[in-house]
């Protein structure tokens, strides 16, 4: 089966382009040697009305500020819920190109072929390792939505240029198949990404977002978005016909005993992470950890309630990149009511200085993330203090 990924558009985002149809896609844009990517075609492998908008049909200006936040419905469209979450066309464009990739990866990791130290499925006439064909597929999306100017990801760790405009633009960062190794397993797996405004994917915070998302292969597959302005984190289902229909809302995330510690193995070497962990089995937390990163922080947001951590010890450096994965669930954490932490500050606060910077992280509600601050540094900024 040939793979592809098409944005479509059935009126509600670009009226202009329900009533063009397009054979073929614009060229991809000019990438650095490192990647290569193929033209799609358009696909009716989901469905009807798969349509890809040429680039002379899409004109953004600048957003208006709203005073009044349209409340979303439990149950709509995806196309409806970013109708009413945000203004800006471009952003709509790019995160509905993305939730089309999205899509595709599920039917790949789904129905990929796993033997000896690798998982992989077709991407044309090639055969890929199924993270290698995630990458290209949103790289593609990327492209085809005219409204990426740079995106880089963990494979290819370097800004490649997508054609799109930079007043207006966006550029992406993404993880492509976080938990990659474990799709052998059948365990969950899961895309991340952030949108920043404009060309820069440096020199940036996490705060600097428009929006995030995850993309969860599972049982279930899911897209869970956050804008930057409009209230909670947002759950979006994948339905036998195709459809994204909005399942759930997070506002509040709060108290409850359940944990998922990454990184156990700096409990060797960092005591005060060993004493955070020992806590947490003293006072009967529910262990909920399956060791992919998409899965343990997405529960947090669909329980409402937990923490996770991934902590560093003077043997075990940090591995959890900030770009890729660290700042964008940040916002959907703290979107959905949640908190973050790096030990001292919110990974949101964090200026990214280059692509590949890496931290510790905690994600949680309030009280969670004091305690993990006070646990490992002996203060939290979060702790109002008393007054004598």
């Amino acid at each position: 089966m040939e793979t592809s990924v098409a944005c479509f558009a059935r009126g509600t985002i670009l009226p202009s382009v329900a009533s063009q149809h397009t054979t073929s896609f614009a060229s991809p844009r000019t990438i650095s040697p490192s990647f290569t990517t193929k033209s799609l075609k358009s696909s009716s492998l989901f469905g009807e009305a798969l349509r890809v908008a040429p680039r002379s049909s899409l004109r953004v200006s600048k957003a208006q500020k709203i005073s009044v936040i349209t409340k979303c419905e439990i149950g709509e469209s995806l196309e409806d819920f970013l109708a009413k979450a945000t203004p800006d066309k471009g952003l709509i464009r790019l995160l509905t190109c993305m939730s089309e990739a999205i899509r595709t990866i599920a039917f790949k990791v789904r129905t990929a072929s796993c033997g000896g130290t690798a998982c992989v499925n077709s991407f044309g006439d090639e055969q890929l390792a199924v993270d290698m064909l995630a990458d290209k597929l949103l790289f593609d999306a990327l492209t085809h939505s005219h409204f990426c100017k740079y995106a880089c990801s963990e494979e290819v760790p370097e800004l490649q240029d997508m054609g799109g405009p930079v007043e207006g633009g966006f550029s992406v960062a993404f993880d492509p198949l976080d938990g990659s190794s474990i799709v052998d397993t059948n365990f969950t797996v899961g895309t991340i990404f952030g949108v920043w405004p404009g060309d820069k994917l440096t020199g940036v915070t996490g705060g600097d977002q428009v929006a995030a998302a995850m993309g969860i292969y599972g049982p279930r597959t899911t897209y869970v978005i956050a804008i930057k302005g409009f209230p909670g984190t947002h759950e979006f289902l994948l339905l036998d016909e195709g459809k994204w229909q909005h399942v759930k809302e997070t506002t509040e995330i709060s108290e409850g005993k359940m944990f998922s510690p990454g990184n156990l193995r700096a409990t060797f070497d960092n005591p005060d992470y060993d004493k955070l962990i020992n806590y947490y089995v003293k006072e009967k937390y529910t262990l909920r950890y399956t060791g992919g990163m998409v899965p343990d922080v997405n529960q947090i947001i669909v329980k409402e309630k937990g923490v996770f951590t991934n902590v560093i010890s003077p043997t075990t450096k940090a591995k959890l990149r900030l770009l890729f994965e660290v700042a964008p669930l940040g916002l959907l954490i703290e979107n959905a009511g949640g908190y973050s932490s790096d030990g001292t500050q919110s990974v949101l606060d964090k200026v990214i200085v280059n692509l590949d910077d890496r931290t510790q992280v905690a994600y949680g509600s309030k009280n969670e993330i004091i305690r993990f601050e006070e646990t490992l540094y002996g203060s939290s900024r979060l702790k109002v203090p008393v007054a004598v």
